[in-house]
């Protein structure tokens, strides 16, 4: 980018976590040792005439030890589980990120009604044990909705004397360090996707800014947001990489890309996000249990170590993750989806002759009875979601 005819160069690295790889649904919350799923780095790198400044954020799934399973249902219940080793898995990884990183300051994005709620109230009530370590609710549904990211400046309200004494690593021409990063932000929602993408987006502008004025490219009352070709670059490059790490973890891009891009939703983004939206549903329920059983595959090396240690459980039941194959899953997709599709058929064809021979008692009973039995196979069909849907076949217990 050139702002005022200066070349700098803004370069974003993610890096992910490889301790608890996994999809979407099937990697939630923390293991017993604290390490978390959807735990990325991602580092915003400034470059300007031999000079170099780096800023690091984080974000990974609430450390609690909590799941998601899939049942057909749009939003599967959220189930917060019950165990004695809770307060220390949230100790564990805090003390991990204490140790490598510093100061902690959490942002969690949550909604406070739900399940949601109830997964926020516990992580405040566990956060509230821990010491140096500043816990901020904020609940992005409610504060910015689909067209008010302006109000997102209320989470940096209350965090901006914390965040802007965090600072960023800064390297000077000659190779000096000039200053450090002494702590860092961690942001989570309940993906930690496109809320999360979001927030840091906006959090890495405000640190760009200040990055742009320390080295001289940028008055004190100049921002990034006045030179439009510029920021432009810079919104596409937070909207690419919140694309790349949506994909990885949920198998789609990244929802809410327009509220990076423009500041509020447009109809096309509506439309967009649908789409992704359905397509998560679909991959969540149907495809994501052997992406999960190739996770543990890349993984075999642990999975052995857990294996021996007794933390997985292999069901003898069912073929092992190596065979990913999926018939036992897609065996009974063709079953229930020709009984849903003959039972709609049918009663669609008994309603139309009703229509075509007036109130005949005999068609009205039949179109009844279809209507019945197809309800009732709807019923069945839901009720037994979690056989129907893909699941992995090496199922760690935590």
């Amino acid at each position: 980018m050139f702002l005022k005819n200066s070349p700098a160069t803004v370069t974003l690295i993610s890096r992910r976590c490889t301790r608890r790889l996994g999809t979407r649904m099937w990697r939630r919350g923390a293991n017993l040792e604290g390490d978390t799923a959807n735990f990325i780095e991602t580092e915003q790198l400034l470059e300007f005439e031999g000079a170099r400044i780096s800023f690091l954020q984080i974000r990974g799934s609430i450390p609690l030890l909590w799941e998601q399973i899939v049942d057909l249902s749009y939003k599967p219940r959220l189930n917060i589980i019950d165990h004695d080793q809770t307060s220390k898995v949230v100790e564990r990884h805090f003390s991990d990120l204490c140790q490598r990183y510093g100061d902690i300051l959490v942002a969690d994005l949550t909604d406070k009604n739900g399940d949601e709620g109830r997964l926020s109230m516990a992580y405040a009530a566990e956060m509230e044990k821990l010491q140096n370590i500043r816990y901020v609710s904020f609940d992005f549904h409610h504060s910015c909705g689909n067209s008010n990211f302006d109000n997102i400046e209320l989470l940096y309200d209350q965090i901006a004397e914390d965040f802007e004494k965090q600072g960023y690593f800064f390297i000077g021409k000659e190779g000096e360090v000039l200053s450090e990063q002494k702590g860092i932000m961690r942001t989570n929602c309940v993906d930690c996707l496109d809320r999360t993408n979001v927030t840091q987006s906006f959090l890495a502008r405000k640190c760009l800014n200040s990055q742009l004025q320390r080295v001289g490219i940028l008055s004190s009352t100049d921002c990034i947001s006045m030179f439009s070709e510029d920021f432009e670059i810079f919104k596409n490059l937070w909207v690419d990489q919140g694309d790349e790490i949506s994909l990885e973890y949920s198998g789609t891009h990244a929802l809410k890309r327009d509220l990076v891009r423009y500041g509020k939703q447009t109809m096309a983004g509506m439309i967009k996000d649908g789409i992704s939206a359905l397509s998560r549903y679909y991959l969540n329920n149907f495809q994501d249990g052997i992406r999960q059983a190739s996770c543990f595959l890349f993984d075999s090396l642990l999975d052995a170590i857990d294996l021996i240690s007794g933390r997985c459980d292999v069901n003898t039941s069912r073929p092992s993750s190596a065979q990913l194959n999926g018939f036992e899953t897609f065996s009974y997709i063709p079953v229930a989806s020709a009984l849903l599709i003959g039972g709609l058929t049918v009663t669609s064809i008994t309603l139309n002759q009703v229509g075509v021979a007036g109130r005949n008692a005999q068609t009205i009973v039949s179109s009844v009875i279809c209507a019945g039995v197809t309800a009732g196979l709807m019923a069945v069909v839901k009720s037994n979601g979690r056989q129907i849907c893909s699941k992995p076949r090496l199922c760690r217990l935590i």
